[in-house]
């Protein structure tokens, strides 16, 4: 002999009330998620009766784009007007995965021949630092403020800085590095919001949204004034420590 029929409106309110501590549940998991993402691992937390365990990523994917995204958008860029006088646009070049970043000032004449950052004479230079790091260019990622070359390798126009610099930070939130190495004046004011100059900057890490950033001469300076090799030296052994570079 079979029970009493069960109420199908007390069954709807059993299920919409699953579904609403559910909802809520996963609600309360996503804020924990993004809090610990900038804080550390996530800790276990049980769900609700009868919950599937979700891996972390699933829940909340990251928000950080990679640079082939950031490529992507910043397409044919027409932005400002050194597009109408570059041959190529030089987004940069290194390892996606790179724990030191150096950022330049904009593009000379054969970075623009090439589409390459950092390939003339200074860049040989920048070369020879990496390497004197114990590290090859493939290891870090190398690019500059501006992406297009300014005319007669003039300084760049806060209106030129204010259209490449949203990419520049695209690429390092990308990245995600341990240390930013600025290079030069331009590079080292854009970054940290300051017109403090390079004298007083370099010599210590300086904070760009959590990472470490250090201020240095950039390598054209020092073709013109060798006696500041010694200082860029000083602050490349710096970033070597905080690296564990010995």
């Amino acid at each position: 002999m079979s029970g009493p029929s069960p109420d199908p409106s007390e069954e709807f309110r059993q299920v919409v009330s699953s579904l609403r501590e559910y909802a809520e549940w996963e609600r309360d998991s996503r804020r924990r998620m993004s809090f610990f993402r900038a804080t550390g691992p996530l800790p276990a937390e049980p769900g609700p009766a009868g919950a599937v365990p979700v891996e972390r990523d699933a829940v909340m994917p990251s928000a950080r784009g990679t640079l082939e995204d950031v490529r992507v958008e910043m397409g044919d860029c027409r932005r400002c007007i050194l597009a109408d006088s570059r041959k190529n646009l030089v987004f940069g070049e290194g390892s996606p995965q790179a724990e030191l970043v150096f950022v330049g000032e904009a593009p000379g004449a054969d970075e623009d021949a090439q589409g390459r950052p950092f390939v003339g004479r200074a860049g040989q230079l920048l070369t020879r630092i990496i390497e004197a790091m114990k590290l090859r260019r493939s290891d870090v990622y190398i690019c500059n403020i501006l992406k297009c070359r300014p005319p007669g390798n003039r300084n760049p126009a806060p209106g030129e800085i204010g259209a490449c610099e949203p990419f520049l930070r695209k690429q390092l939130e990308a990245i995600g590095p341990r240390v930013i190495c600025a290079l030069g004046t331009f590079a080292a004011k854009t970054l940290l919001r300051t017109e403090s100059p390079i004298t007083v900057l370099r010599g210590r890490f300086h904070d760009y949204q959590g990472i470490k950033l250090m201020p240095t001469y950039h390598p054209a300076y020092l073709l013109r004034n060798p006696g500041a090799k010694k200082m860029v030296w000083e602050d490349v052994q710096t970033i070597m420590r905080e690296l564990g570079i010995s």
